[in-house]
């Protein structure tokens, strides 16, 4: 089981490392102007590297919990993990430079977390379910805000809420014993 909890650990330190480094590193991003993806566009940013590789190393070790630790006590959130690890590296692989797809795999990778956070809903009783769903519904009033009045201007902000909202239900499942 130690193994299990290092690897879910690791599946959310490294990228959230990386993109924090990157952001630091950058000397121009902007929470509330900027998407975190302007962060790996491989010809406009002097700190794509870092940043994509932060997301594929991020994406790998979560597919990994996904498929080697979570299936065993949920099927359905360990393959949706898995697919959830496989987006997130498609984020970096197809980066800001593929334009659309760059946006389509997005925008599968933050559904991911919705559904992450619906499964364990279902998955749980009482009042981690009802903060699951209350999760859920604050990770999509950021997207609403952003998306129907443009607040923030930069998608930055809603991706991280969607991350947060996510965590600690991802530990919950991840590192809770029996």
């Amino acid at each position: 089981m130690e193994r299990c909890a290092a690897l879910a650990l690791s599946a959310v330190l490294v990228p959230l490392a990386f993109i924090a480094a990157a952001a630091l590193a950058s000397g121009w991003f902007r929470l509330l102007e900027n998407a975190l993806s302007d962060l790996g566009h491989a010809t406009r940013s002097n700190v794509a590297p870092l940043f994509n590789f932060g997301l594929a190393a991020g994406g790998f070790l979560l597919a990994a919990h996904g498929l080697t630790c979570a299936v065993r006590r949920s099927p359905h959130i360990g393959a949706t993990l898995a697919a959830a690890g496989f987006l997130l590296t498609l984020v970096a692989v197809f980066d800001e430079v593929y334009g659309r797809l760059h946006f389509y795999v997005s925008v599968a990778f933050f559904l991911s977390l919705a559904v992450l956070l619906a499964e364990y809903a279902a998955w749980s009783r009482g009042a981690r379910r009802a903060l699951a769903l209350l999760a859920l519904a604050v990770g999509a009033a950021s997207w609403a805000l952003h998306l129907g009045l443009g607040v923030p201007r930069g998608a930055a902000l809603p991706e991280l809420v969607s991350v947060g909202a996510a965590l600690p239900f991802y530990f919950d499942f991840a590192l809770r014993k029996g």
